[in-house]
């Protein structure tokens, strides 16, 4: 063993081969249920309102390539990891790590992760709530100019496609139609405020539309999976009999199949474009969800002998394909658009909330029977958004209450504290300058600090906890172990996966801002703040545990990295050995 590569190995005892005792934990009433929270969870906004454009300007059907290509060797395993550690293990992302202590603060990390999403997510879905209480008029209110929140300078969309702003381009030309105005003036009075540091008063409307978002997540989540479990079979199929009905009704209109054409045109020489690869690792990543501990909660009401290994792959397919359908409804619709304003493509086409709260609804009042249209996909937005928070609300509540009895035996009160406490942390984005709030929340509270949490993750599992350990778990629960493909996606792979999307979050990472408002310089400190509170958890939790534990340094190292089960080896003086070893190419194949 002269040549290769360092690489950390580990001895240890065997587990043991009886299968581990079973707590008396709550667990799905039915299989259905567990895919349907899975779906709703993973199927979120972002399917909607970010993979079709990155698509259309990632080279459109050459996009697919890189994105599958990260989806089988990447994405799909971490699924499949969280899926099956918290099945096995059948506890909540903090205690899941009695597997390997010193990492218990990746746990942490995750769960206030989680927390953090929820102060903004629930707004946006409020947002969709407020615009659904306002289509029930006879005349979609973002139609036209001449309401109290419009200003001056709003004009008819139709005027836009001529000179008459001079060189504005059109895009800012688009921020004063009826429908921009009524979204940055009507719902969030964006013209009252002069930056993140004006932010002004709740408005109670938004206000109102943000307690009924959490009323409804409280009352799906109070009695555990067993409620939750039933309202997802609402939540999580609506979707797609709305996306359905807006296809059949875009494809129908003119100009649709211009932006179809858009959407699929493959464009092979973007593949020698650096970003089309960055944008479909990231994209991957975030449109799962692994490293908010929902996956590694819901997996813990699961039967012992589930077989995880077929929903990873079914559920993730199922998301990934809802990702590329809705750009067939998404894009039709924004053909439909520039046709009727005579622009092109690229000028409606936009990601974030401007497609689903300006492009869209702006379509949608042009068409006959706007208000049912109206309807029906703020509805399609409630429903993807609820479903999604139901998930991380769920991951926050099971994580703390696997790890404090208290809170378990008090599951109802810890539900009302969590939902509560998610509400008044949310006002601060429902003020006049809330979306700047908003915005720094959504780039930092889950941006390197989830990606930092899974990387640690991933690393615990596989490399400390052990691969071969990892694999006779799931031998255990299912009757097979998983092939070479998994265990080097899992050891090599995947951490390098994310170890690349890790570095490039940072790199790219620039200063914060909103359109043409730039942030001021301490708001960076604030949202870097934010940011470090969660993952700070890593290294603070690993310094607490190794002063905490008894014996010498070997000893608490070995207490440290060993599974809480194989304690009494290290007591006992059968301490697991940690060491670097050179090895050659054939000892780390071996290895795994």
């Amino acid at each position: 063993e002269t040549e290769g590569r360092c690489a950390f190995t580990s001895s240890a005892a065997s587990s043991a081969d009886a299968q581990p005792a079973e707590p008396q934990r709550e667990t799905w009433s039915k299989k259905m249920d567990f895919l349907l929270s899975v779906v709703g969870f993973a199927v979120d906004l972002a399917n909607v309102w970010r993979f079709p454009y990155l698509c259309y300007k990632n080279g459109g059907g050459a996009f697919l390539i890189p994105y599958t290509l990260f989806l089988f060797i990447a994405g799909i395993p971490l699924f499949y990891m969280e899926l099956a550690v918290g099945q096995y293990h059948r506890e909540g992302a903090a205690t899941v790590w009695k597997i390997c202590p010193v990492f218990k603060g990746v746990g942490y990390t995750v769960i206030a992760i989680a927390l953090y999403v929820g102060f903004y997510y629930n707004v946006i879905i409020a947002w969709a709530l407020y615009y659904l209480f306002s289509s029930f008029t006879n005349e979609l209110p973002w139609l036209k100019c001449g309401n109290s929140w419009n200003s001056p300078r709003c004009t008819d969309p139709q005027l836009l496609n001529g000179s008459v702003l001079g060189n504005e381009t059109f895009y800012s030309k688009y921020k004063i139609t009826p429908a921009a105005e009524f979204y940055e003036r009507g719902v969030l009075h964006l013209h009252e405020s002069k930056g993140i540091q004006d932010l002004g008063p709740p408005r109670w409307q938004l206000t109102l539309c943000l307690a009924l978002v959490i009323f409804v997540l409280y009352f799906s989540l109070w009695k555990g999976v067993k409620s939750s479990g039933k309202v997802v079979y609402i939540t999580a199929t609506l979707p797609y009999v709305v996306l359905l009905v807006l296809l059949i009704r875009g494809v129908t209109l003119p100009g649709a199949m211009d932006g179809i054409r858009a959407y699929l045109y493959i464009d092979l020489k973007q593949l020698g474009n650096p970003t089309v690869w960055i944008d479909a690792a990231t994209q991957i990543f975030y449109s799962l969800g692994a490293g908010f501990g929902v996956l590694i909660a819901f997996a813990s009401y699961n039967k012992f002998d589930n077989n995880c290994y077929r929903d990873a792959l079914l559920t993730s397919v199922v998301n990934c394909v809802t990702s590329f359908f809705s750009g067939f409804a998404i894009f039709s619709v924004l053909g439909y658009l520039a046709f009727k304003h005579g622009a092109k493509i690229e000028d409606v086409a936009t990601e974030g909330p401007g497609l689903v709260f300006i492009i869209y609804p702006e379509a949608i009042a042009t068409l006959p029977g706007s208000t049912l249209w109206a309807i029906i996909f703020f509805i399609m937005l409630l429903t993807l958004g609820i479903d999604s928070s139901m998930g991380g609300m769920e991951a926050v509540i099971t994580g703390l209450s696997d790890d404090f009895k208290v809170l378990k035996r008090n599951r109802k009160m810890f539900t009302t504290v969590v939902a509560f406490g998610t509400f008044l942390m949310a006002l601060l984005c429902v003020t006049n300058g809330g979306i700047y709030v908003l915005t720094l929340l959504d780039t930092y509270a889950a941006g390197t600090s989830i990606l930092f949490g899974v990387l640690i993750e991933a690393i615990g599992v596989s490399w400390f906890y052990g691969v071969d350990r990892f694999s006779e778990d799931i031998e255990r629960m299912m009757g097979f172990k998983p092939g070479l493909y998994w265990r080097l996606c899992w050891k090599f792979v995947s951490p390098a996966f994310l170890l690349f999307v890790v570095i490039t979050s940072i790199v790219t990472s620039g200063g914060l801002r909103y359109d043409d408002y730039v942030f001021p310089g301490w708001s960076n400190v604030v949202g870097w703040g934010v940011a470090m509170s969660s993952m700070l958890f890593v290294p603070g939790y690993a310094i607490y545990k190794f002063l905490t534990v008894p014996g010498t340094f070997k000893e608490r190292l070995a207490y440290c990295i060993t599974p809480e089960k194989e304690h009494h080896l290290v007591a006992e003086g059968s301490v697991r050995g940690f060491t670097v070893r050179i090895v050659n190419r054939k000892y780390l194949f071996g290895a795994i």
